[in-house]
């Protein structure tokens, strides 16, 4: 099966899975599921992408000669198995992480993936990674804390956060939003998201039984719009971090001050991806058009977005070992995407250069 037709068969069934809708979906005479199911796993969906086989199943659009075959219908159900006991984990992590913090009157918010899974139709099949929180300026005292009453060894090798592992579970403390070091506009736009993160306190949710606060629309439209155009940009994005957004959108897009966030995606040149997330978002993944306001249409950079989503156009791995090997492969990596940090970045790329160079002699290990 040729790459495309994997992707667009993958694409529709994460719509059938995100809309409960079966409008969109095109008898396939033939389909083979060990590329879809290695495709979904790259992207970051299986397990969304099994809810809608599931659907077309039920609804006789696929039938029993058609269903994945046994080994990797065996496959499949190990991997979903596996990101919902994950889930689980993290899910009694962040009750237990929130509690210890309000007993020392530590408020903790969650950025991006659990917070975002509540989002879902089925939020324990939103793969999650790591777990992102701000603690509302208090990060350096929680953490001191977890040293002195837990033990807990702390890491600082990164810029924008501290890194420490429970059970396990990877957790980045926050005290900034953004990697600051990496873009000279990435400051003027952590001082946006920290003034909005103090006008609102955010949205307050149960987890466990503990009390987490989740970001206010807007303070989650633009670290949603930068953290993804920043993987875009260095690296690549998948149809998860897509999706989160469209999501997102559908469930907040009456709250999202929609005039502000298009001027400033202007003022820090992230407009064009900003249209492209939502024409991406409302022709594959069923956001309703109705949700954004009207925006300027290009297919070609559409078109160019959606595929290096699906395929990078820079898709080498990274060297393991050898620290001049990774130094190249960075450079390599970074001059071809140069077209995407055109994209989303307002500095030029020899500004940028510099400034990066920078960012990795003040910490070392994240050329690791």
């Amino acid at each position: 099966m040729r790459s495309n037709d994997t992707a667009k068969i993958l694409i529709n069934i994460i719509f059938v899975a995100l809309t409960k809708s079966t409008e969109r979906w095109q008898p396939v005479e033939r389909i083979d599921w060990t590329d879809i199911f290695k495709l979904a796993a790259k992207q970051g969906v299986i397990a969304i992408a099994w809810e809608g086989i599931e659907q077309l199943a039920n609804e006789g659009l696929l039938c029993t000669e058609q269903l994945p075959e046994r080994t990797v219908k065996l496959q499949w159900a190990l991997s979903i198995d596996n990101i919902v006991k994950r889930y689980r984990r993290q899910e009694a992590l962040i009750s237990k992480l929130a509690a210890f913090y309000k007993s020392h009157d530590i408020r903790m918010m969650l950025l991006k993936g659990y917070g975002i899974s509540l989002l879902y139709p089925t939020p324990e099949h939103r793969e999650c990674g790591d777990i992102d929180i701000w603690l509302y300026g208090e990060q350096e005292r929680a953490d001191r804390l977890l040293r002195e009453e837990k033990g807990i060894k702390i890491d600082e090798d990164v810029h924008h956060h501290t890194t420490f592992v429970i059970n396990g579970i990877l957790i980045e403390n926050h005290y900034d939003f953004i990697n600051i070091h990496a873009h000279t506009s990435s400051k003027h736009i952590e001082r946006e998201l920290k003034r909005l993160a103090n006008e609102d306190k955010g949205e307050v949710v149960e987890v466990g039984s503990s009390a987490v606060y989740l970001p206010s629309p807007n303070l989650n439209a633009l670290f949603l719009l930068r953290h993804a155009a920043s993987h875009f940009a260095s690296t690549e994005l998948n149809f998860r971090q897509v999706i989160d957004w469209a999501l997102f959108v559908k469930r907040y897009h009456a709250e999202v001050d929609w005039v502000w966030l298009s001027n400033y995606a202007r003022e820090m040149n992230m407009h064009k991806f900003l249209d492209s997330l939502n024409a991406i978002s409302i022709d594959h993944f069923g956001l309703a058009k109705e949700y954004v306001p009207d925006f300027e249409r290009n297919a070609a950079l559409e078109e160019r977005v959606l595929g290096d989503i699906i395929s990078p156009e820079f898709s080498e791995k990274a060297p393991k070992g050898n620290i001049l090997k990774r130094l190249v492969f960075k450079f390599r990596r970074w001059w071809a995407n140069r077209w995407k940090h055109r994209l989303v970045h307002r500095e030029g790329l020899f500004h940028t250069f510099i400034v990066q160079v920078y960012s990795h002699l003040l910490k070392p290990k994240t050329l690791r």
